[in-house]
């Protein structure tokens, strides 16, 4: 529950969310993967890789899944009234939104163990890395200096 308090609270933040939405949409970055690693503070290989694998399951599972239903309900559907159609995407939208919680829950229970706390823009490259070996570390700039 801290995590989660925590990544809501964070991604408030002025240019944390548009930062993050660019990484996902630009990159295929796992939001939820970046804000626990930005918390955990962590470039301990073996967490890294637990955290990733989990990301990968779940964003297949449901995250990815309820993200693709969300947007095709962003435009008219006729002969669907646009209420009908929002009231359904907003339960959509709240439903992924949900799935990023328990995300974030089960990257909660990862211990990095013994391995000292590093630098923010470390620890996002690390989690960037084991998401996706051939990002570009400069990508991440920009969230680290939101989350800063």
């Amino acid at each position: 529950m801290v995590l989660w308090n925590w990544a809501v609270d964070t991604y408030g933040r002025a240019g944390v969310a548009q930062a993050a939405l660019a990484l996902q949409d630009e990159h295929g970055q796992n939001v939820p993967l970046l804000l626990w690693a930005a918390f955990a503070r962590t470039a301990d290989p073996q967490a890294l890789e637990t955290a990733a694998a989990l990301a990968r399951t779940w964003e297949t599972t449901a995250i990815l899944p309820l993200r693709r239903v969300r947007r095709t309900l962003k435009a008219p559907r006729p002969p669907t009234r646009d209420a009908t159609r929002e009231a359904l995407r907003a339960q959509v939208k709240a439903a992924e939104l949900a799935a990023e919680r328990c995300l974030l829950e089960a990257l909660g229970t990862i211990d990095p163990g013994l391995a000292p706390l590093v630098p923010l823009d470390e620890a996002l490259a690390a989690a960037g890395h084991a998401w996706d070996p051939g990002l570009d570390p400069n990508q991440l700039a920009t969230l680290a200096r939101a989350l800063a």
